[in-house]
Formats: structure tokens, C-alpha cells, sequence
């Protein structure tokens, strides 16, 4: 079930974002319209990194098959992909969003990749 949430969400948004593109531009949208656009790319990464995730997790448990003898990898579930995907999608976002309020140097994009570290390390711990 929630494989198909996930795929019909990001394709929706993904045409919205794509219409909200086309038929507007930034001052017309105002604020809200701009929020809107950062929600439904959010929304359409979080769903193709997901599915990216769930695909490349599968591949290298079967690749670590030929290799490792004694305890196989195990790939990760939907679910557990949805998780880490939900963390590494805010990545871009912030990234666009300290982009438009000033210049994004190596200081920013230190904070950003540590903020995401954390959070992956503490979904990797919760859903263990």
C-alpha cells in the first residue's frame, strides 16, 4: 500500500510542479505559491529517491550474495527506504533555501550533509 502512496504522490506532484511552472512565475505565485513549489518537489524527489533507494539496496544485497559466505545482506524494506529517503530529500530543499537567502559555501553545505548524517544515524537506530 504504501508503494503506490508514494509513486502516485510524487507523480501528482510532479505534474503540479510541472503546471505551477508553466503557468506562472515567482512574483505572480507570491510566498505561498514558492512554498507550494519547494512542498511538491519535495514530494516528487522523496518518491523517485525512494524507489532509487529500495531498487539499489536490493542490487547490492544480491551482488554481496557472490561475495560474502557466511550472513548475507539484507535489503532494505519499503518502508525503511521511505525513512532514510525522507531525511536525504531535505537535502536539496535546504540547499535551494540557503541558496536564495545568501551564497551556499563549504561552511553551509558542512552543516546540511551533518544535519543529514544525523538524521540518517537516527533512523538507522529506530527502525533497526
Amino acid at each position: 500500500m504504501l508503494e503506490k502512496l508514494v509513486a502516485a504522490s510524487s507523480v501528482v506532484a510532479m505534474i503540479l510542479a510541472g503546471v505551477l511552472l508553466y503557468v506562472t512565475t515567482p512574483t505572480k505565485v507570491g510566498p505561498l505559491g514558492i512554498f507550494i513549489l519547494f512542498v511538491l518537489v519535495y514530494v516528487s524527489v522523496l518518491g523517485v529517491l525512494t524507489y532509487l533507494l529500495f531498487i539499489v539496496s536490493k542490487l547490492i544485497s544480491r551482488l554481496a550474495a557472490f561475495v560474502t559466505a557466511k550472513q548475507p545482506l539484507r535489503p532494505l524494506s519499503f518502508r525503511r527506504s521511505y525513512y532514510f529517503s525522507s531525511v536525504l530529500t531535505l537535502v536539496p530543499i535546504m540547499l535551494v533555501g540557503l541558496h536564495s537567502v545568501g551564497d551556499v559555501g563549504p561552511y553551509e553545505v558542512l552543516l546540511v550533509v551533518i544535519f543529514a548524517a544525523v538524521g540518517c544515524l537516527y533512523v538507522a537506530k529506530r527502525t533497526g
